[in-house]
């Protein structure tokens, strides 16, 4: 199938001592940045295998010092990888779609990020339908945070709105539904999700992908299973 849009991934490097450091206690450092590299990479897995997307992947960190770098990097291959750049999230989110959009013009751009690794390939077909159908020129979905999980703009430039969107905090989506919603037609509204910042959200998303990297990952935390 040809390629219908962009599939941006915004990642960070799964390095002990700043992944998931939330997660700290219950999980080691090191713990956590087991559960952060599965969860990038069952990520990865879902997006390689969504029909018609071109993946990018917006990096930060230090793959070298990563847990399970070897592998996130094998994982990287089948992508265009691509770096972060700018003083603080906002900018760096409208920035990479900025590149995606200089590398790819014309193509719709869905964004996530790789703390839902409970999304599948028929998830982010799905979320990215409207745009290309023409239902709506946006797409937003929000996290059970306040956050947001998934961004989809038929014009990537309308992602410059996130430079002025506080992040990280209890209304940062609907925040990002105002700034878009002040450049153009409001965003429809995708499922919302749970991302993972807490070990309590960590064990309801490895709940919803039992067998998967990311539930060995937060199983291991509890003595339950084993990482391989």
């Amino acid at each position: 199938m040809s390629a219908r849009f962009c599939l941006l991934v915004v990642a960070k490097a799964p390095v002990p001592g700043f992944a998931k450091t939330r997660l700290c206690p219950p999980a080691t450092p090191e713990q956590a940045a087991e559960i952060a590299a599965a969860a990038l990479l069952d990520t990865l897995d879902a997006v390689s295998a969504t029909r018609g997307a071109v993946p990018v992947v917006a990096m930060t960190g230090d793959l070298g010092a990563a847990t399970r770098g070897a592998e996130i990097g094998h994982a990287l291959r089948g992508t265009t990888v691509i770096a972060q750049r700018g003083w603080d999230f906002g900018a760096r989110l409208a920035n990479a779609h900025a590149d995606t959009a200089a590398m790819h013009a014309g193509l719709p751009v869905l964004q996530i990020g790789m703390d839902t690794p409970q999304v599948t390939p028929d998830l982010l077909a799905a979320a990215i339908k409207p745009v290309l159908d023409g239902t709506h020129e946006a797409v937003l979905g929000g996290a059970e945070d306040g956050g947001w999980w998934a961004l989809g703009l038929r014009d990537p430039r309308r992602s410059e709105v996130l430079v002025d969107v506080p992040m990280s905090q209890d209304n940062t989506g609907e925040l990002t539904r105002r700034a878009l919603t002040s450049t153009g037609p409001e965003p429809g509204t995708l499922a919302v999700l749970s991302d993972v910042d807490t070990m309590a959200d960590a064990e309801r998303v490895a709940a919803a992908r039992p067998g998967s990297r990311f539930a060995r990952a937060v199983g291991a935390v509890a003595g339950r299973v084993a990482v391989r």
